[in-house]
């Protein structure tokens, strides 16, 4: 029997890169098999550079809609990832008593990493590929000697 979570929610600070690219990494690679959605805390705008190193593996995230987590209708997922401390905070708070798993992956900010445009690309994708192997992690059969491809 699969351990998959069926659903999952990315909440950061602004859902502007980290949410948003791990939302279409899982939409990307496990389809319709986990409902996925992201949020942020606050107010953000899509990051650019997000949108380019997500496009370098062939995934779109330019239409995009950052959304906040106070607008969050529903908070019946299966497990909540945050990527952030405030999103980590926010999302204890807002799931004190709720039979959700919260886990926290400290994911930084590759906003501000200081540099050249490529030092800069460098830094987002270094997030991107974080957040790539700990979805799998998160999303593999997790029934011994079980490794979906």
């Amino acid at each position: 029997m699969s351990r998959i979570p069926g659903s999952v929610l990315f909440v950061c600070s602004e859902n502007a890169l980290r949410s948003p690219m791990a939302e279409a990494m899982v939409k990307n690679y496990y389809g319709d098999r986990v409902f996925v959605d992201s949020i942020g805390v606050r107010d953000g705008e899509l990051d650019a550079m997000a949108v380019v190193v997500m496009a370098e593996i062939g995934m779109d995230i330019s239409g995009h809609k950052p959304k906040r987590l106070a607008d969050l209708l529903d908070t019946s997922f299966d497990v909540i990832v945050t990527l952030s401390p405030e999103a980590h905070h926010q999302s204890m708070e807002m799931m004190r008593g709720e039979a959700v798993e919260v886990v926290y992956w400290p994911t930084y900010d590759p906003s501000a990493v200081e540099g050249t445009r490529e030092v800069r690309l460098a830094a987002y994708r270094d997030v991107r590929d974080t957040l790539k192997n700990l979805i799998e992690d998160l999303l593999t059969d997790r029934d011994e000697g079980h490794n979906p491809s």
